[in-house]
């Protein structure tokens, strides 16, 4: 089945947390439910996952998301090396300068060690099923 969503991203670190928003851009993000292009922590919230007691998300529904690095984009960094950039999703467009550069220096930059928690507010469209 398909998701569609809108979300606002902010990290756990910096002076500013904000990161992205699909609020009011007139494209939310969609993808396949889980074909690997989402980051784990988004498709836990939307599907729900019934050992961490986290009821599915039903179409309309919003919640606030604490995404621990081990759910999020920690995947993107093979080796501590370079940023597989495009690989796992949501990332801000290459076009929002400022938001994807914020997204950049949290979450894809080989010097630091680590990657704070990822914080999403998301609003779930619908999932639709391929019956």
């Amino acid at each position: 089945s398909t998701a569609s969503i809108d979300y606002s991203m902010a990290s756990t670190a910096g002076r500013f947390p904000q990161i992205y928003t699909t609020k009011d851009k007139g494209q939310p993000y969609r993808w396949t439910l889980g074909d690997g292009s989402t980051i784990e922590g988004i498709e836990r919230a939307i599907v729900g996952n019934e050992k961490d007691g986290i009821p599915p998300m039903l179409p309309g529904g919003v919640r606030r998301v604490i995404v621990p690095s081990s759910l999020g984009y920690e995947k993107l960094m093979a080796g501590n090396v370079k940023c597989q950039d495009g690989v796992l999703g949501p990332i801000p467009p290459k076009d929002d300068v400022g938001a994807y550069q914020r997204w950049g220096q949290f979450y894809c930059n080989p010097r630091i060690p680590y990657q704070p928690d990822l914080v999403l507010d998301i609003k779930l469209y619908g999932k639709r099923t391929g019956q």
